[in-house]
């Protein structure tokens, strides 16, 4: 066993930069990895396994350096790793001028990071060493690793791949459900279950298609549709019109090079009646021939009369319809309401690629068959005494609304009250057979009905109202694009019985794919429990590793958000014992007035779940942490909020928990492609705390004493942090954890006056002193004293540098935001850049620098967003009013500016067109208007010559702050590197500091 005065290697040294990229280059690559078990179950803010894998082994194995280290495990580095006497997927040496012991903790270091690369987290080679390390580090007692947020099961199924014992606990129990075949029903039965699921599986889907194949006929010249594309529909209300308006937001249908095609709408009108729209299907030859879409924020436009239908109109009109998604027939069967078919994509088996037609009667006619088989089977319940669940989830959608999580969802402001209103009329046909036929099995069978009931959740991920056609890849995109359930205007169905993508047969075998991964690597069984973290059913002091990614405020309605699929899975799965409410008997579904996220529109012990709620629940669930881990034990939690209110909160719910904190790793965990990273500092890495126990006799610690300490201790960690390409925002809260270090080690810290001072006090030191740090290195490398530049430009160096992301990429992107975990989503404008009002907040007041003050000249704020104005509009306020003319060409400076723009990545074309059209056209008199010019303002005004392509004002503008000092280069070199790449600011820069005189 590792004494318990033995320092992790996680305490002192992490390879964060490998694990970062098998994080993110391997396992968050399209395509995805098969076998990834993320790929079986939609879960969401799933933790990486390599980040998990390399850091549960870094929690695990002791710091061969440290002097309480066993020396029979330094023996079993040496023998596993360097002195192999079998061939082995590595070569790991000693180095020369490295002591032996430093030589094994870089070895140690070495294996975890290959360790964590998804190709080898199978390999036997790796596997063998990698249990033979824990069982020499812990002996005959196997570790104990506790996850009790354990969600989609990382960390609890990477400490099975060690074999270490592993308890996974979640209140949710479509978590449950995940975690039980994962953790326990893949290890026991092994990989012959993936062929028995393949098998049954195959039987379903068979005896399904022949069921139910007159709902998706094939057309009479063998084509077999794929997707059928709908639009629901609202009713124009202006006078004289009541045209009815498909909701479309794109008329595109394949945008694929070569093959372009899209919808074309025709406006009918017959003299009896009202407008009416039809369909054709063109082969566009420009972007520009194809129609913008007719909605946009909840507007509608009329393609006949133009007239735009407001938010609550359509909302009504929905409403009205239970979101309008079915079709609507009257009595002889003729469509007269409701979702229309804008298109259907077809496929031949002689031909490759997708093809495109109109709509027939026989595929509305398919629809009303469906219509009318789903009402029988209703009534036949009804006459079976209504026993059970209703074939058809009539269970309430979330209502919604709110500052918290509830804001995710719109369904019930579109009139779908009930999880079926998000389905159509075949889609519910289709799941609930294949719902009832998987029941059928799991008395007999019960770990294949639960991986069948899993498949089934990926079919109707992509089998919803909600699905959206891709016409950049022809394909089908799934409901959870993002952590919401927002209203789709068009959708797209499929036929899940078929051979398509997104069908039962491909779900089923990703699934077993999953399995037969996972079991040829995972042979130790877990345990799973449905549980509240707050009151965990653990002993005392019976855990060596407590490892946990935390919810975080509102960031993720997890039970909300589960129930799209609970209410499948509980008619898969009839009685399931992770799927019950017994944790609540007032719950329909998930639990959620014990869930620990903050959602203002759900009490408990009517008190709302706000953000107070949730710190005192997160605090308790640190504290049951505290209780049952072991005195030698050690702990983690995964954290990625971007707000400071966020990092203070998990803070003090450790601290006060009874923690300290050792380590903190930041560890890219995010694509920047992601929805949420666009325009705006969102993290990259999710940062890893270390913790341990903290004494019960623990000192008080002296302010003084710290707050020399703090400064040093910063500063190393930054440095050390940006030599593994940790950037900006990311890099600022990996500071947190080192600065915590120095003052969680104490039970309190005082003044010399007796005076204790607060968590919060402590932290805004700490953001001062990032602050300051940050502020030195990127204002005073160039030699220029910080102290030489004003309030703005260190406001501008200190926005910039914080917009910083860890792949040394900007944030600033021409993509959508989206939501993600801590914060709010914030859309820019070319040449704009966000970052949460808290953080600059932070940042500014320890500097010196007011905010108010600056506001409308370098920034601008608005709920609780910080935006970087663009250089563009600053020119009334440098030059003055008068001094730009909108008559004038540009002249030399458009041409200058097209020409910069030549290399640019193909994405942000059009971001730099927008800029050029937006900025200032100078006229020939432009001169900086005020003698109080800012140092800032100075070198707007050459970037804003060099766009308006003022040659000689610019040259002379260079010659005169040439000879005043060194400040106007330095701020210019050090803002031309910390602006994006691809920025237009950045190019300017670049262009006008070539203009420079040597």
């Amino acid at each position: 066993m590792i004494p318990r005065e033995c320092r992790r290697l996680a305490e002192v040294d992490f390879p964060i930069a490998a694990v970062s990229a098998a994080a993110v280059l391997k396992e968050k690559r399209f395509p995805v990895p098969r076998g990834l078990p993320s790929t079986m179950h939609q879960w969401w803010a799933r933790r990486p396994l390599a980040s998990s894998r390399a850091m549960l082994m870094a929690l695990l194995l002791p710091d061969p350096c440290d002097e309480h280290c066993p020396n029979d495990f330094r023996k079993a580095v040496t023998n596993l790793l360097i002195d192999v006497p079998q061939p082995a997927p590595w070569h790991y040496t000693t180095r020369e001028g490295e002591t032996p012991n430093e030589g094994l903790r870089r070895v140690l270091l070495g294996f975890i990071a290959d360790f964590a690369d998804w190709n080898n987290a199978s390999d036997p080679g790796f596997l063998r060493a990698g249990r033979a390390l824990v069982r020499a580090a812990h002996g005959d007692e196997v570790p104990l690793v506790v996850d009790p947020f354990a969600g989609g099961g990382s960390i609890p199924l990477e400490a099975l791949r060690v074999e270490c014992d592993a308890y996974a606990s979640d209140l949710n129990p479509v978590a449950g459900l995940i975690l039980r075949v994962l953790l326990e029903a893949i290890p026991s039965e092994g990989a012959e279950l993936a062929n028995e699921v393949v098998r049954v599986g195959e039987a379903i889907r068979a005896s399904l298609e022949q069921e139910m194949s007159d709902l998706f006929p094939l057309d009479a010249d063998g084509s077999r549709p794929v997707a059928y594309l709908w639009a629901r529909t609202v009713c124009c209300e202006a006078p004289d019109c009541g045209a009815e308006i498909p909701l479309l937001r794109s008329f595109w249908l394949s945008r694929k090079r070569g093959k372009w095609r899209a919808v074309k709408p025709i406006v009918r009108r017959r003299s009896d009646d009202r407008p009416w729209v039809a369909y054709e299907i063109v082969t566009p030859r420009s972007a520009n021939e194809v129609a913008p879409g007719t909605v946009s924020r909840a507007r509608a436009t009329c393609l006949s009369c133009g007239h735009v239908l407001p938010p609550d109109r359509v909302r009504a009109q929905l409403a009205a319809c239970r979101g309008g998604c079915d079709v609507e027939f009257d009595g002889a069967g003729r469509r007269n309401g409701g979702a229309t078919l804008t298109a259907v994509a077809t496929v031949r088996s002689e031909t490759r690629g997708r093809r495109f037609r109109l709509a027939t009667d026989a595929d509305y006619e398919a629809v009303r068959r469906a219509q009318v088989r789903l009402m029988e089977r209703h009534a036949d319940w009804r006459r079976g005494g209504a026993r059970g669940l209703s074939p058809i989830p009539d269970e309430p959608t979330p209502e919604g609304g709110g500052s918290g999580a509830g804001r995710a969802f719109s369904a019930h402001r579109y009139g779908m009250f009930c999880w079926s209103d998000l389905f159509t009329a075949r889609q519910r046909l289709m799941l609930s057979a294949l719902a009832a036929r998987i029941s059928d099995h799991h008395a007999e069978a019960p770990h294949v009905a639960e991986l069948l009931a899993v498949a089934l959740s990926k079919v109707a991920d992509f089998n919803c109202a909600s699905a959206t056609w891709r016409s950049s890849n022809e394909d089908i995109g799934h409901l959870f694009g993002r952590q919401a359930l927002p209203i789709v205007w068009d959708f797209a169905e499929t036929n899940p019985t078929g051979s398509a993508y997104v069908g039962f047969d491909r779900a089923v075998r990703h699934v077993a794919q999953v399995v037969s991964h996972t079991a040829s690597a995972i042979r130790r069984v877990g345990t799973v429990q449905q549980a509240d973290a707050a009151a965990h059913p653990l002993p005392d002091q019976s855990v060596s590793v407590w490892f946990t990614d935390p919810p975080y405020y509102d960031a993720v309605p997890y039970a909300d958000l589960s129930d799209f699929f609970l209410v499948w899975l509980r008619r898969s799965l009839p009685g399931h014992a992770l799927l019950s409410t017994h944790l609540d008997d007032d719950e329909l579904l998930s639990p959620k007035t014990r869930e620990i996220v903050q959602d203002e529109t759900k009490q408990q012990g009517g008190r709302a779940k706000d953000g107070s709620w949730f710190e005192e629940r997160m605090e308790a669930a640190f504290r049951e942490g505290r209780r049952v881990l072991a005195p030698h034990g050690v702990g983690s939690v995964v954290f990625a909020h971007k707000t400071t209110e966020g990092w203070e909160a998990l803070l003090s719910g450790i601290i006060e928990g009874g923690w300290t904190i050792t380590a903190s790793w930041p560890i890219a965990t995010e694509m920047r492609s992601r929805l949420r990273a666009m325009d705006s500092a969102a993290l990259a890495t999710s940062v890893h705390l270390v913790c341990r126990p903290r004494a019960e006799g623990a000192g008080v610690g002296d302010w003084e004493e710290i707050r020399r300490d703090l400064p040093t201790r910063v500063a190393q960690w930054m440095e050390y942090l940006q030599g593994e390409g940790i950037r900006g925002a990311d890099l600022v809260f990996a500071c947190i954890g080192p600065a915590l270090e120095i003052f969680s080690r104490y039970r309190a810290v005082e003044t010399v006056d007796g005076q204790k001072v607060k968590l919060r006090a402590y932290l805004e030191r700490v953001w001062a002193t990032v602050g300051r740090a940050a502020l030195q290195r990127v204002l005073e490398d160039g030699g220029a004293g910080r102290g030489d530049l004003e309030e703005d430009a260190r406001l501008t160096a200190l926005f910039l540098w914080t917009m910083q992301s860890s792949d040394n990429d900007s944030g600033h992107d021409s993509s959508d935001g989206g939501a993600e975990k801590g914060g709010g989503a914030t859309r820019s404008v070319p040449g704009q850049f966000s970052l949460p009002f808290d953080v600059v907040r932070r940042f500014a007041q320890p500097m010196g620098i007011d905010l108010d003050a600056w506001t409308d000249r370098i920034v601008e704020m608005e709920k609780g967003v910080v935006r970087l104005l663009p250089v563009a509009s600053r020119a009334a306020d440098i030059f003055g009013a008068g001094a730009a003319d909108a008559s004038e060409p540009w002249g030399e400076g458009r041409q200058a500016s097209e020409q910069l723009a030549l290399d640019m990545d193909w994405h942000r074309k059009s971001d730099a067109a927008d800029y050029r059209r937006n900025a200032p056209v100078l006229g020939p008199d432009a001169r900086i208007r005020s003698a109080k010019a800012t140092t800032l303002d100075r070198v707007h005004a050459a970037m804003l010559l060099q766009s308006g392509g003022r040659s000689q004002a610019l040259r002379t503008l260079l010659t005169e702050e040439t000879a005043r000092g060194p400040q106007f280069l330095h701020l210019a070199n050090a803002l031309s590197a910390l602006y994006p790449r691809g920025s237009e600011e950045k190019r300017l820069l670049d262009a006008m500091l070539l203009a420079v005189p040597r």
